[in-house]
């Protein structure tokens, strides 16, 4: 179903996990698709081209994010995309999802690790989002990608689960500035999704997980993605500066 025909989007790290998943399902759905990527280029392109393969428009963009510069990277790269594609700089949907995770006990954490991770999971969204600004039309959309894990205790990822807390204000605040314009800003909470991590080859651990869901079984990269693209539709158009779980049920009772 091709109901994100003549849209654009970029996807911020999605060479790979989940947001290689939205990147494809995106696509899928008639967007052309910026494919953003940090360092593995190879993956990115990959990712471009299974979306050319099945019919879809894709192009890789590069950029480091968290760092000096890297709002201008991007859009410096995403416009020039853009413009060879169609004519012009129109972005209608932005999902962002680049992150990293530093884990580990509280007591080791360091202030590059912290400052590291607020750089890239809260002050790159943000900046991301207010560049927008100008290429986002009448309905365009802002998804942010944050964790079930601001919901649940978990000393190891707390500044994680911080970042992630701080992203998911963006979209109550947003909204009263977008909303004027058509412009929906919206939140979705993965939980445990099963990448390629090495975690996932531990029997105790997948058992584990099965458990916290309501739905018994593992979530997939697949799930969210469609959550995502339900909020890229014109179908979400009246959900807007909130919170999405796709847990998976695993923040019942939390």
């Amino acid at each position: 179903m091709a109901r994100l025909t003549d849209r654009t989007a970029l996807v911020t790290g999605s060479s790979r996990g989940i947001g290689r998943a939205v990147a494809l399902r995106l696509g899928e759905q008639g967007a052309l698709v910026a494919v953003h990527y940090t360092s593995n280029g190879d993956a990115a392109r990959e990712v471009v081209g299974t979306i050319e393969k099945n019919g879809g428009q894709a192009f890789a963009v590069r950029a480091e994010l968290g760092v000096p510069g890297d709002v201008d990277e991007l859009f410096n790269g995403l416009e020039k995309g853009l413009l060879e594609r169609t004519g012009g700089s129109r972005l209608d949907i932005l999902v962002n999802n680049a992150a990293v995770k530093v884990a580990g006990p509280p007591e080791q954490a360091t202030g590059e690790d912290f400052d590291r991770l607020f750089a890239v999971n809260v002050k790159a969204p943000f900046f991301l989002v207010q560049r927008a600004l100008e290429h986002l039309p009448e309905g365009g959309r802002v998804i942010n990608i944050s964790s079930g894990l601001t919901r649940l205790g978990d000393p190891s990822s707390v500044t994680y689960a911080m970042t992630k807390g701080a992203l998911e204000q963006l979209a109550p605040h947003f909204s009263k500035l977008l909303g004027p314009r058509g412009i929906t800003i919206n939140t979705v909470l993965p939980g445990a999704t099963r990448t390629s991590g090495p975690h996932w080859n531990d029997p105790a651990v997948v058992r584990e997980i099965t458990e916290m869901s309501a739905l018994k079984r593992i979530g997939e990269a697949d799930d969210v993605a469609d959550v995502v693209a339900f909020l890229a539709s014109d179908e979400a158009r009246w959900i807007t500066g909130t919170s999405l779980d796709a847990t998976g049920g695993a923040l019942l009772g939390a």
